[in-house]
């Protein structure tokens, strides 16, 4: 019994080894290729990191929509031209003799070594919310001056709202419970219908909206929603349901624009009763 034990551990790292092999010559392909492109093609010869930054940002979204999609073979093509990305900024840093792949990957190495004390040393957590409290603590550490330092200014800013409030409860600075966060909207619900009401101006209608925003993916937080993603589902939803409207009204000869609110009232019913929706 004990031997055949041995024998399956035996297969099982073979295994391991051979597919541990093979990433790493698929890795090694990628870098040789990138050194020929790079040398012999004039697009990619003329590339720089100002250049490729907007083509990255580009990939990202197109990631984030294989996600939003479940397409996960499109997450894996998504995946690959990132990939693409990072080796290529990695070459430019080495063509400036500022930093390589190898200096790139052993940075992070570290930093995730050292970052997970839990794991690396002799730390005990709780759960994740303690390992999350802990890497806030640890970059302090480091030498961050702010725990707000590490929230790219470039970030929209739904996505950095939300990064912003977690930075802060890694930190202790957050609200004890569920139903705190929803008094503090309604609270700023309150303050904006008041300076509507009030005929407030512009800027003081645009402060209070902003803060109810911002208590309301606090909120979103607090019951474990992505608010970027949440968003993003009800812009797709609303689009899936318009473009019915439109088919619905070519269908019929009809102009949208000539259409009633109440015609088009009845399409959109007609599309939530087709996706089995109520909302």
């Amino acid at each position: 019994m004990g031997q055949q034990k041995n024998t399956r551990s035996l297969i099982l790292l073979l295994q391991k080894t051979i597919a541990m092999k093979e990433k790493l010559e698929a890795f090694e392909r990628l870098l040789v290729i990138m050194d020929e492109l790079r040398a012999q093609c004039p697009w990619d010869s003329k590339q720089t990191l100002e250049s490729l930054r907007y083509l990255t940002i580009e990939e990202v979204y197109e990631l984030s929509d294989a996600i939003l999609e479940a397409d996960l073979k499109e997450v894996e093509k998504e995946l690959g031209d990132l990939f693409l990305h990072l080796v290529f900024y990695a070459k430019i840093g080495e063509e400036k003799a500022a930093f390589n792949v190898g200096t790139v990957l052993n940075g992070i190495c570290d930093k995730l070594v050292r970052r997970h004390p839990h794991i690396y040393g002799d730390v005990k957590v709780n759960g994740e919310e303690d390992v999350k409290n802990n890497w806030e603590k640890i970059k302090l550490a480091e030498g961050r001056k702010s725990v707000l330092g590490g929230v790219p200014n470039s970030l929209p800013a739904m996505v950095k709202a939300h990064r912003i409030q977690e930075k802060a409860r890694g930190v202790g600075f957050d609200w004890e419970n569920v139903s705190q966060v929803w008094e503090k909207v309604m609270e700023e619900l309150g303050e904006l219908q008041k300076e509507v009401n009030g005929n407030g101006n512009d800027r003081s209608r645009e402060d209070e909206f902003g803060d109810l925003l911002f208590a309301l993916i606090n909120y979103a937080r607090f019951i474990g929603v992505n608010p970027e993603d949440a968003l993003e589902r009800t812009n797709r939803k609303f689009i899936r349901r318009f473009r019915y409207i439109e088919d619905q009204a070519d269908l019929h000869g009809k102009a949208l624009s000539s259409m009633s609110l109440q015609e088009m009232e009845e399409f959109w019913q007609l599309a939530k009763k087709l996706e089995g929706k109520s909302a």
